[in-house]
């Protein structure tokens, strides 16, 4: 559901000292001291000091994604943040990729269904050229003729190349059913019809109804103290618009429950997902249904769909669950790959899996080995500086609060459960919508009567 930014750091000596000083940060959740600091204008954002660190990681996010692409022009926003970096200011595409590559610099950009967001890596010695270069991307990107033509080539690409992606098409046909009329309907990198109407202006457009203070959530890690941070802040972003111009999304509910659409594709391994209604990430249920989907699906080799899925029978090699929440909807989503002659059994498994859980939830033992998986592992997500920013604006835009680092692990030993049962029920215990791509399976031939 997102896209992965592009890049930059083409010299092995500039990204060796990257990655070393990404490592080097102390591995600790609990240690992670967060500053809220203001910039000069009114910029709120997250920091984190670590002067043994020489990099800074910066990540930020607009809210405001693919769901503010026009409505007959999916793939704006997809387009536009892939844009961000081809040329800005004064400054043209081959310009702007020689200054980033010269001082070891990484930027990139990123477009989900509910928003845009960007990071930066630099090393301290670094950090005038690279906040500069990253405030041209943000607030003037050129959108010159020749790289929108580029960029919408490349598009246009990988959208031929999804027309006989089995895992594509069964999540385009899934996300266009569960939420038609919806803009999570839209396909976030558009669609070959719509990818060659989008014109220069709908770039602009997007850029300047999304990119406003009041949208924006800042973290920033490194070798920084606060008064240099929010002045290097305020020059990115200072002189955005305070407030931007977000068209309204409605909250929606997952439809088309209860449906199973095949689409026939000749591959030789067919994809099924299946996909309900979820918990929002405010909801009181979510932990509880957070730890419920690591015994059902959430583990890549103790869950229990991987157990009686891969293990016993042999049907896949990958399978999972997870718990989505979105801005404006939220999901539990299944799904795996299997041979096309075993979806059928493939998808009972899975179902019954489903089912059971829903019924009688995990055993004493699965709740206490995902407990402990869970906050044992907690740690790994702050390993680096740039797992720490990402992090950051994560828990900002789920709106956990800024103590949440500290207390997460005893949400997690708070579950109980009866909590788990509770929650398995409301989770599981309904309709789904599936999907299945690959090539049908002829039915078996009638046996003929002896005799005669």
């Amino acid at each position: 559901m997102s896209f992965a930014p592009r890049l930059y750091l083409r010299r092995a000596v500039g990204a060796l000292v990257i990655v070393g000083a990404l490592a080097a940060f102390p591995p600790s959740a609990g240690a992670t001291k967060i500053e809220r600091i203001v910039s000069p204008s009114g910029i709120v954002a997250w920091l984190v000091s670590e002067p043994s660190v020489p990099l800074i990681a910066l990540d930020f996010a607009f809210r405001g994604g693919t769901n503010q692409d026009p409505a007959g022009k999916p793939g704006v926003a997809t387009m536009a943040t892939a844009l961000l970096d081809e040329g800005a200011g004064d400054v043209d595409s081959k310009g702007f990729h020689e200054r980033v590559e010269a001082k070891a610099i990484e930027i990139g950009f990123t477009a989900t269904r509910d928003y845009v967001s960007g990071s930066l890596r630099t090393l301290t010695e670094n950090q005038d050229e690279a906040f500069e270069l990253l405030r041209l991307a943000v607030t003037a990107p050129r959108f010159d003729a020749e790289d929108v033509e580029r960029i919408r080539e490349q598009t246009l690409s990988g959208l031929r190349r999804a027309t006989t992606n089995p895992n594509e098409l069964a999540s385009q046909r899934w996300w266009a059913t569960a939420f038609a009329g919806h803009p999570y309907a839209r396909p976030p990198r558009g669609t070959l019809e719509s990818v060659p109407t989008i014109a220069v202006e709908d770039l602009k457009a997007f850029t300047r109804k999304v990119f406003a203070r009041n949208n924006l959530k800042v973290g920033i890690v490194g070798n920084i103290d606060a008064a240099t941070a929010g002045k290097l802040i305020d020059r990115v972003f200072g002189s955005l618009p305070a407030n931007g111009a977000l068209s309204p999304v409605a909250n929606a509910s997952p439809q088309g429950l209860g449906q199973k659409i095949a689409v026939d594709l000749d591959v030789p391994q067919s994809v099924l997902m299946i996909g309900g209604a979820g918990l929002l990430r405010k909801d009181p249920d979510f932990m509880a249904a957070f730890v419920l989907n690591h015994v059902l699906g959430g583990s890549a080799f103790s869950s229990r769909l991987y157990k009686e899925v891969r293990e016993a029978r042999g049907l896949a090699y990958s399978v999972y669950s997870a718990v989505m929440p979105l801005d404006y909807a939220a999901l539990f989503m299944s799904a795996t790959a299997t041979r096309s002659d075993r979806t059928d059994q493939a998808l009972e498994v899975m179902a019954g899996e489903i089912r059971k859980m829903a019924e009688t939830g995990p055993t004493e033992e699965e709740l206490a080995k995902a407990k402990s998986f869970l906050t044992g592992s907690y740690a790994l997500r702050f390993d680096t500086s740039s797992k720490i920013a990402q992090q950051l604006v994560q828990i900002q835009l789920d709106e956990l609060g800024i103590d949440y680092i500290d207390k997460r692990n005893s949400l997690v030993n708070a579950v109980t459960m009866e909590d788990v049962k509770r929650v398995a029920k409301r989770l599981l215990d309904g309709k789904m919508l599936i999907t299945v791509v690959g090539k049908p399976q002829p039915a078996a031939a009638p046996v003929a009567a002896k005799g005669g």
